[in-house]
């Protein structure tokens, strides 16, 4: 019997220290640090080829970080365990202390001190009537508690108020960061001015869903680039506006409507939001083999490397024999520089350039093994040719030529459902507020007790300067009253 008793104290010890606000915050300080490993490290669900790059450059570390989940860091039982034991001690340590407080705030003000002598600004004034002195506390918006020769007053609840809400608000936080994780998806694609985007998964680049969301989950609905304008500040090279314009429609059969899209002005589509995430250039080039036979004509979207745009991707040929790849990249206002080489000096294409290495080999597309679309592995291959090609030129390399014929400009759509969204933003204003309350309300007691003289004395409960004013203005309205 006594084990189940000492077993019994030892769970409610445990309990007590899990919900005790000392805890709380060091388990929000660990869900900080826990959540670093997610920035410093790819994540499957976000980009499962930088994943695959990583165990290709760290083959040891890789192995050992995967261990520990270092890949897959917010769905890790690490990750997960102080997640639910911040939420658990949250809810256990600010749920009994709003419980009190709201039966507190009915209650009156705390009894007369017998010897308010011991208080803080103590002082003896003249006798006077107490009737004067509630009606001057009462409207200074103090609570008031009238004994029969004396009076309690308390004002600054509100204090305990919005350190509650603050708290609370932190889990409403957390409940929507749960939902969104749980029931929510976000995915990017990267689609070329004129191509359209219909929302289903073979239509992403990355795509990721909630624990409790599926494929079948995406709304239905289609948009076409229209057209995408970027401005410049032809000084300092810095961006002034972007713009897209994009018609949409659903398979009900509704006509298609024009719509635009800046970069803080997501388009709605129901619950799922699409965003204007980056731009970027996709050089247009034709490829024939050695009979003169197109074997490729489009463009392939280009990865910026800087503010100016300067590109770089890769374009591959597996139906020729051999298979040929281009790695290259593309200067939309091509410079030199001795030391850098080829650059972009300006992201508008003013004077366009494709510089592209040649080579042959196996381009490893049939090991079943995904790869990047804008990388090609080399070291089984041959580069047979260089060049830097402008606009409308061709260059042949021997198994055949290609020509640079133009360019499109490319974006890059987030399209996001998170459900959980609205409510941690309702939170985190409920969060301020509730600080901001918690700071700067003032709390307050003073009493006022006769004898052969007034005795008045205060207690400021936060520390907050000001009460030795109040009990001045307070004697002196009295002085003035007699």
């Amino acid at each position: 019997m006594s084990t189940v008793l000492d077993s019994r104290s030892f769970l409610r010890w445990c309990w007590r220290q899990l919900t005790s606000m000392r805890i709380a915050l060091i388990l929000l300080l660990l869900l900080a640090v826990a959540a670093i490993p997610g920035s410093l490290f790819p994540q499957r669900s976000q980009n499962p080829i930088q994943v695959k790059q990583f165990f290709i450059d760290n083959p040891q570390a890789a192995i050992w970080l995967d261990r520990f989940s270092m890949f897959e860091v917010f769905s890790s039982p690490w990750f997960s365990a102080i997640y639910l034991l911040l939420f658990i001690s949250l809810i256990g340590c600010v749920l009994p202390r709003s419980i009190h407080h709201l039966k507190a705030i009915g209650a009156k003000p705390p009894l007369t001190p017998k010897y308010l002598d011991r208080m803080e600004h103590y002082a003896e004034v003249k006798k006077i009537d107490l009737d004067i002195v509630e009606k001057y506390l009462r409207k200074k918006h103090f609570r008031i508690r009238r004994d029969e020769n004396s009076i309690s007053a308390e004002k600054g609840y509100a204090r305990e108020s919005g350190n509650l809400l603050f708290h609370l608000s932190l889990v409403l936080i957390l409940i929507a960061v749960g939902i969104g994780s749980l029931l929510g998806s976000r995915g990017d694609a990267i689609v070329n001015v004129g191509d359209r985007f219909i929302n289903t998964p073979t239509s992403y680049d990355i795509l990721g869903f909630g624990k409790y969301q599926a494929e079948d989950s995406l709304p239905p609905f289609s948009l076409t680039v229209k057209e995408f304008k970027a401005e410049y500040d032809p000084v300092t090279n810095a961006a002034i506006d972007y713009k897209l314009t994009v018609s949409t429609a659903n398979p009900a059969g509704s006509a298609e409507t024009t719509r635009i899209i800046k970069v803080n002005q997501p388009l709605a589509y129901g619950s799922t939001k699409i965003y204007l995430q980056a731009n970027g250039h996709s050089p247009i080039v034709v490829v024939k083999d050695k009979s003169g036979k197109v074997i490729f004509d489009g463009p392939t979207p280009f990865l910026p490397q800087d503010a100016n745009l300067s590109s770089i991707g890769a374009i591959k040929i597996p139906d020729m024999q051999p298979q040929i790849g281009f790695v290259a990249s593309f200067l939309p206002t091509a410079d030199r520089d001795p030391v850098r080489g080829g650059f972009s000096s300006y992201p508008e294409v003013l004077d366009p350039r494709l510089l592209v290495s040649i080579w042959k080999g196996d381009l490893g597309l049939n090991t079943g093994v995904p790869q990047s679309v804008y990388r090609i592995d080399t070291s089984k291959m041959e580069r047979i040719g260089l060049k830097a090609l402008v606009l409308n030129e061709t260059y042949d390399f021997g198994e055949g030529s290609i020509t640079f014929t133009g360019w499109k400009s490319w974006v890059n759509l987030q399209i996001v459902n998170d459900p959980g969204k609205g409510f941690a933003l309702f939170g985190a204003i409920l969060a301020i507020l509730g600080l901001l309350i918690s700071l700067f309300t003032r709390q307050r007691r003073i009493w006022v007790k006769q004898g052969r003289k007034t005795q008045v004395a205060g207690l400021a409960k936060n520390g907050i300067p000001g009460l030795e004013e109040e009990i001045a203005d307070l004697i002196k309205e009295m002085s003035n009253e007699r």
